[in-house]
């Protein structure tokens, strides 16, 4: 199995990396003129200042400007003079130095106060990256702090783990896609999927991060074109496409009854077979066989996948190609048939998620054609899925992800039929893949490429966090 690689540690500063916390905690204290309570937690701890100098000021009586400017001095002073570093930050950051991660600081504190806890840390060398309540709109627990630390490491948030202490940093870590180590400083953080307790950073090792990382699944979608026969070799071109393009879960149509089963049997890799006409194959083991097993040559079929502790269920559909809409002065005329056979596929499938559905659809997408409401991907897209090509390439103009087709060209209509939806999952990326440059029907029989359909390959993460950035 494939865990994301790691390409960035973000850590907060107060009570993370630095024990400050009790340092804030006294600072509030001098300035509320009382001892504080665990009812004031939630507004003392992992809030920006403005927060508790607001809380202050609803007490008091205070301006709220006058707090804030009075907090961020005396929480400044006891920096200068009393900060110290958590056990085992400073030898977690020298490890990620020496492996080249980079690293970012994302604090919820004022710039002036992370400038002063970054000059007792050893400078402003340690973090490629800083980002502080002056330099987002809205701090924690919303997102855009990890997410602008992100953009300035050019990282997605899904392939980095952040390291927080308090509930507050956690719930804007996660918001952001990122995978958590929480080392709860104060107050107690309960684990949680996507999220790792420890009591310190002790015995953290770069190798144990990485393994805080989601699984990818990296999902393909393949019409074979009669099982492949119509190009010389094409068990073994198959193969190699599968093993070059390092997927883990292929669904397959125009199977010509055992593709699926040998293609399974030469990699290692499990199978399910469905009827003449579909199959997946799965390097990860397949826990159920969804669907109707004697399926006719179009309608869907799925598996249920065990990826570690997770399962996800990848569905295979293939669609009625007949009066193919791009073919028809009125495009929409005859897509009656294959609405009622996605909607029977949706029927099946339920509310299942995380769910792929992949396939040969036979008919083009609402997405790319502005004037034309094809019903097909219309009433995937009612029932929640998304489309990951779209996702992770959403203009249509740029990048049409054409499927239909590299072996028959102009005048042939030029159009993306072929699908990878899902819900529930988080894209990374999403592509068409061709091998070789195929030559045109009728010359197929030595081409590299032993389809007359592109496939479409979509790497997702198993992770928490939106589906997109």
């Amino acid at each position: 199995m494939t865990r994301l690689p790691l390409q960035a540690v973000l850590f907060d500063m107060d009570g993370t990396l630095v024990d400050t916390e009790r340092l804030w905690w006294e600072a509030v204290e001098q300035v509320a003129g009382r001892p504080l309570t665990e009812a004031d937690r939630p507004d003392v701890l992992g809030r920006p200042v403005e927060h508790t100098a607001a809380w202050l000021a609803a007490a008091t009586g205070a301006p709220a400007g006058g707090l804030a400017e009075t907090l961020h001095r005396e929480f400044a002073d006891r920096v200068r003079t009393g900060v110290v570093p958590r056990p085992g930050a400073l030898d977690l950051l020298d490890a990620l130095a020496r492996e080249q991660i980079p690293t970012a600081l994302v604090t919820a504190s004022p710039r002036s106060v992370a400038d002063t806890v970054l000059e007792a840390l050893g400078g402003a060398s340690r973090f490629a990256v800083s980002v502080t309540a002056d330099d987002t709109e809205h701090t924690k627990p919303a997102p855009d702090p990890y997410l602008a630390a992100c953009r300035a490491l050019g990282v997605d948030p899904s392939g980095c783990v952040a390291v927080e202490d308090t509930e507050t940093g956690v719930r804007s870590a996660e918001a952001a896609g990122c995978a958590v180590l929480a080392v709860p400083s104060l107050a107690p953080i309960e684990a949680a999927p996507g999220r790792t307790v420890l009591t310190g950073l002790d015995d953290v090792t770069v190798a144990r991060l990485r393994a805080l990382l989601p699984y990818r699944l990296r999902v393909m979608t393949w019409n074979l074109w009669y099982g492949g026969t119509k190009v010389r070799d094409h068990r073994a071109k198959q193969l190699k496409v599968i093993a070059e393009t390092d997927v883990d879960v292929v669904g397959l149509q125009e199977t010509y009854g055992s593709a699926a089963e040998e293609l399974a049997q030469a990699l290692g890799w499990h199978h399910h077979r469905a009827g003449t006409n579909l199959g997946i194959i799965s390097r990860f083991p397949v826990t159920a066989e969804l669907g109707d097993p004697d399926v006719g040559f179009y309608g869907a079929a799925g598996a249920r996948i065990a990826v570690g502790e997770r399962e996800v269920e990848v569905w295979t559909a293939h669609l009625d190609y007949e009066h193919y809409g791009p073919y028809a002065s009125e495009p929409l005329a005859h897509e009656d048939v294959r609405l009622a056979q996605m909607r029977d596929t949706l029927h099946r499938i339920g509310d299942s998620a995380p769910v792929v559905l992949v396939g040969d659809f036979n008919c083009p997408s609402h997405l790319d054609w502005p004037d034309v409401e094809w019903p097909v991907t219309k009433a995937a897209e009612e029932a929640g899925f998304g489309d990951s090509f779209r996702e992770a390439r959403p203009d249509a103009v740029r990048d049409p992800g054409h499927t239909w087709s590299p072996v028959h060209a102009h005048p042939e209509p030029q159009d993306r039929i072929d699908f990878v939806l899902h819900r529930g999952l988080r894209v990374l990326d999403s592509r068409t893949c061709v091998s070789g440059t195929p030559r045109t029907w009728p010359d197929v029989e030595d081409n590299d490429w032993p389809s007359d359909h592109a496939a479409v390959i979509t790497t997702f993460s198993l992770g928490s966090g939106p589906a997109a950035v």
